[in-house]
């Protein structure tokens, strides 16, 4: 009999799919039970796993070992002779040999569709063709899908369908599944890196009073209870240092969801991962130093070295990286040094030569910023510390004692990305005030992003905080360098989306 694969025809109307599963789950529950009551299934193998013990079983052989595997019927061919099934490592050929299945095979066979979850148990061979295949000596539907999978060739190229159908999409798309599963990995091996460097894996609060520790626009909720405005975090620098102010540790760090309303677009979304570490007796020096040794840990996880292919370009993670103050890439980019433009006009005056656009509102050190962003930062494609941004725009930084102006910080770039920021922090509550005060005054002017004064953070370091070195690190934008991910969307399970109208 052929072994050639049968596809659905043109799909009938989403209702009449139903109907059909339906009455097949109806047939189902009359003759062999309720597959949904099944509660669980002696599942002791995997189709990976078992491709790899019998990787050397001759086409045509076959053994007498008994397993049993678990997963979902991916295609189904002549009546259920062979059915490909889907399970977390991979996929694996079943067989029923239809002329000599008894009766109620056969009738259970008919009731099976793509998409159903079925548990086998059977004898491991190796067809004439070379094809791994489970002969099935029992089958057991475990659940019936009720819709059908997406159409191959059509549903799964619609981008928006698969991100608002993530489980589609992941198991009709191999690459999907792999993306997604070294994001994890990388956030594991993160987290076993600064665990066996002593730090301490911490949790601080989602709900802000004050939303603080980043320059950037809140999402604004309500607590009924206690009839007060809070805000989802932005951040959450202030409160692992108020952790490191308690002694709790001298080395702390937290991974989670960092929430901004901003745009979307395919390095933005409203909700990323990040993780944030505090040192305290280091400065940002140190922090340069634990950036390479995380991304290069990332890199190494998912390729074997610290070198990895991005749209067609090798990027390469060994440290240590380039390191480069702002003002040098933007004179080597430009022909100018802002440091000879010491005045907002004069800096202004330089960045309208270069066509940037500023707003009139404008800082100094925004000014040197807008600049960079637009002649330097797409240049930026190899890891770079770009170092000594402006004090202006950092308000939680230390200067450096000699140039007021410049802080001791560094965003690290790649692709011309900003990947990770980091900082000696700014220890002194004074000096903190009055950043927190200069901040607010241009939330007032409409500055929405602007950092609004945090009191219970500037208490916390008047009861004396130790220098520290902190760093932060957007997962998210890691995960895409290091799987080849062109937009945010890819490397997130479940990505902010429109609501479709009327669902």
């Amino acid at each position: 009999m052929s072994q050639i694969k049968t596809s659905e025809p043109t799909p009938p109307a989403d209702n009449d799919h139903a109907a059909q599963r339906a009455l097949k789950l109806a047939e189902l529950t009359k003759e062999y039970g309720n597959p949904f009551h099944v509660t669980r299934f002696d599942k002791k193998h995997n189709s990976a796993d078992l491709k790899k013990q019998f990787e050397t079983l001759p086409a045509g052989e076959k053994t007498d070992v008994a397993v049993s595997i678990a997963g979902r019927a991916m295609a189904i061919r002549n009546n259920g002779m062979f059915i490909d099934m889907l399970d977390e490592t991979g996929r694996i050929q079943v067989f029923h040999n239809l002329k000599e299945a008894p009766e109620t095979i056969l009738k259970l066979l008919k009731l099976l569709d793509l998409g159903d979850i079925l548990g086998v148990e059977g004898i491991v061979r190796r067809t004439p063709r070379g094809e791994l295949t489970i002969d099935a000596t029992k089958l057991t539907v475990l659940a019936k899908a009720m819709e059908p999978p997406p159409e191959k060739y059509h549903g799964l190229k619609d981008t928006e369908f698969r991100y608002r159908h993530r489980e589609q999409d992941l198991v009709a798309t191999e690459k999907t599944r792999e993306t997604l599963r070294n994001r994890f990995r990388i956030i594991s091996a993160l987290r076993r890196s600064l665990d066996d460097a002593g730090f301490l894996e911490v949790e601080t609060p989602i709900l802000h009073n004050v939303a603080g520790g980043a320059l950037a626009k809140p999402f604004n909720t309500h607590h009924n209870a206690l009839d007060i405005p809070l805000y989802l975090r932005i951040a959450t620098e202030l409160h692992l240092k108020r952790l490191v102010i308690g002694g709790l540790s001298e080395k702390v760090y937290e991974i989670g969801r960092i929430f901004r309303n901003e745009g979307i677009s395919p390095r933005h979304n409203p909700e990323f991962t990040s993780v944030e570490i505090y040192q305290a007796y280091v400065d940002f020096e140190e922090m340069m130093t634990l950036t390479e040794t995380l991304m290069a840990t990332a890199c190494r996880l998912v390729h074997g070295s610290t070198t990895c292919m991005f749209n067609g370009i090798e990027l390469d993670f060994t440290p240590p990286f380039r390191r480069a103050s702002i003002f040098d890439l933007i004179k080597e980019h430009t022909g100018i040094d802002f440091h000879a433009f010491p005045t907002v006009e004069a800096a202004r005056e330089q960045a309208t030569k270069l066509k940037v656009p500023t707003d009139p509102k404008s800082n100094w050190g925004q000014v040197v910023e807008a600049v960079f962003g637009e002649k330097v930062e797409g240049k930026l494609v190899q890891p770079v510390h770009v170092m000594d941004l402006p004090k202006e725009i950092s308000p939680l930084a230390k200067a450096y004692p000699d140039k007021p102006n410049v802080a001791q910080r560094f965003e690290t770039y790649v692709n011309g990305w900003e990947i990770a920021n980091a900082f000696s922090e700014l220890n002194d509550p004074r000096e903190q005030r009055k950043n927190f005060e200069h901040q607010s005054a241009q939330r007032d002017t409409g500055n929405a992003e602007a950092h609004p004064i945090d009191e219970e953070f500037l208490k916390a370091m008047a009861f004396g905080m130790p220098p520290m070195g902190g760093l932060g690190i957007g997962i998210d934008r890691l995960v895409m360098l290091m799987t080849d991910s062109q937009t945010i969307r890819e490397v997130i399970a479940f990505p902010t989306l429109r609501p479709i109208a009327g669902s």
